[in-house]
């Protein structure tokens, strides 16, 4: 059960093994926008860049896009800057821009391709003229194996102001494409690339299957003449009105749903009547605003076991729609504990039974959650949380806390494990927008915890994160191969996930906009 089906299916048909290749250009590729203009707001906002390295940055980069200057000559003007800086703090630097900024504009439907290649074995590679601290965060993120791009010259780990060459850019990454030919036998004839640009035209026209993703008009143009299959992804990157209308009718949504609940609880007395009133039209209500649409799987688990500890890996603020439209009545929950810093809507999860805590503290967490255990126990309602305890920067599984797996001991009920696909396509980490969309939903069945034991919880946890694990089809093991031999053009078996091998059109190990 794996999101994007339709853009993938192609993939799904193809024959395993490393003799295909399948290359990704990044900017506007793999991700929506260009990854230098972050670097350079970020750089800006920190004060690392000077007013006079600033006009220079930006009348290098101004000639490049009229033709007066080569890319070599650009990356060499615009690179100047960082002479005398230690390439692990610009490393570092990357890795944490990556994390703030260019996580979320990563289009969920590459990284499904990118995905799917992986899968069927191929043997997978970034080739982009963008530099390493751009590119190799969202590859180790993507389990991208081959990294090629365009290289700074270091000297005792230090920038010089040089650039390694030759560049990859233009003929540049047919030469890094062919190099993975002489490593790992892929046949060009059969391989992939995707680009958003008609500067990699080599490129497209080496390989057997071009496919432009998001095209510039020069790209679409070349592509509707040669009958190249062509796709462009809305997911992220331009916003519309609606967007912004409906991100902002979302809490409005909770308040009035909750608004909406009180007459019950005036004529009935019964407060627990009007929130499972409250949350189910907050479900329905946010849903139809947000354009969200559910694909359930396994969804009598939702129903067969209850009371029970619902536990969900958290990807996005829309999350919360998702649980309250999943489960519906006899519900509450835990959050952080700044939740009850935010106005109305903090009142309004205390008033739920939503219990509100400290993560830094785990003794107190888990003290402040004891409440819940009677609730599950006398009141017969059923607790949902995250064990992650935090929104998670990218699809990939964090690691589990310990608290849901203690409620559900000392409540004698069962853990119920839901999955959740895709919800980062809705609204990912560090995005304020909602987008429309499906999001793929797998509930697993629940787990027993009736013979657990406090001395094994960390098995415990440990087995039901591999479930987890499995049914998200992530790897945690990969295997760090050596480039060194060339591997026969041969079918093989899928291959395991591995770390990100820099790889460069020389053997020698600025930024740029492809």
């Amino acid at each position: 059960m794996l999101p994007h089906q339709d853009v993938v299916a192609e993939i799904l048909e193809l024959p395993d093994g490393p003799q295909i290749g399948a290359f990704f250009d990044f900017d506007g590729t793999v991700i929506s926008g260009y990854s230098a203009f972050a670097f350079i707001e970020e750089q800006i906002r920190r004060g690392h860049l000077s007013p006079r390295e600033l006009v220079e940055l930006f009348g290098a980069m101004a000639s490049f896009g009229m033709g007066n200057m080569g890319f070599s000559a650009m990356m060499l003007a615009t690179t100047q800057f960082l002479r005398g800086i230690r390439e692990d703090s610009y490393a570092a630097f990357g890795q944490e821009l990556f994390e703030s900024h260019i996580a979320r504009s990563i289009y969920p439907e590459s990284r499904a391709l990118v995905h799917a290649h992986i899968r069927k074995g191929h043997t997978v590679a970034i080739i982009s003229s963008a530099t390493p601290y751009q590119v190799e965060p969202a590859a180790r993120d993507l389990d991208i194996e081959h990294v090629l791009c365009t290289r700074l010259q270091v000297e005792k780990g230090m920038f010089t102001g040089a650039v390694v060459r030759p560049t990859c850019f233009g003929p540049g990454k047919v030469t890094a494409a062919e190099s993975l030919v002489d490593q790992f036998g892929v046949d060009l004839g059969q391989s992939f690339f995707y680009s958003d640009s008609d500067d990699d035209i080599q490129l497209l026209e080496r390989v057997g299957n071009p496919r432009p993703l998001n095209p510039n008009n020069k790209l679409l143009a070349i592509a509707e003449r040669r009958g190249w299959p062509v796709r462009k992804f809305g997911s992220r990157g331009e916003t519309h009105i609606s967007d912004w209308i409906r991100s902002l009718m979302m809490p409005v949504s909770l308040v009035g749903s909750f608004i909406a609940g009180l007459p019950i609880w005036a004529l009935t007395g019964s407060r627990r009547e009007a929130l499972n009133f409250s949350v189910s039209l907050f479900a329905d209500t946010a849903s139809a605003l947000i354009g969200l649409h559910l694909k359930i799987k396994g969804e009598h688990h939702l129903w067969s076991h209850r009371p029970a500890v619902f536990i969900f890996n958290h990807q996005s603020n829309v999350d919360l729609v998702i649980v309250a439209r999943l489960l519906r009545r006899d519900i509450t929950g835990v959050g952080k504990r700044e939740i009850r810093d935010m106005p109305i809507v903090g009142r309004i999860m205390e008033a739920a039974g939503v219990v509100l805590i400290d993560r830094r503290n785990t003794a107190n967490a888990i003290e402040a959650m004891t409440p819940l255990v009677d609730a599950m126990r006398v009141e017969g309602k059923s607790v949902c949380l995250s064990p992650e305890g935090t929104r998670a920067i990218t699809p990939k599984l964090a690691r589990f806390k310990k608290g849901a797996f203690h409620l559900a001991m000392q409540a004698g009920v069962p853990i119920v494990p839901i999955v959740i696909h895709n919800s980062g396509d809705v609204q990912p980490k560090g995005d304020i927008l909602y987008h429309p969309g499906t999001v793929e939903i797998e509930v697993l069945p629940p787990v027993d915890t009736s013979n657990w034991s406090l001395s094994k919880i960390e098995d415990h946890v440990t087995e039901v994160r591999n479930m987890y694990l499995q049914a998200l089809d992530q790897d945690e093991a990969p295997k760090v191969v050596e480039i060194t031999k060339k591997r026969p053009a041969a079918k093989s078996k899928p291959r395991a996930k591995r770390k990100t091998q820099r790889v460069s059109p020389t053997n020698d190990s600025a930024l740029s906009s492809e």
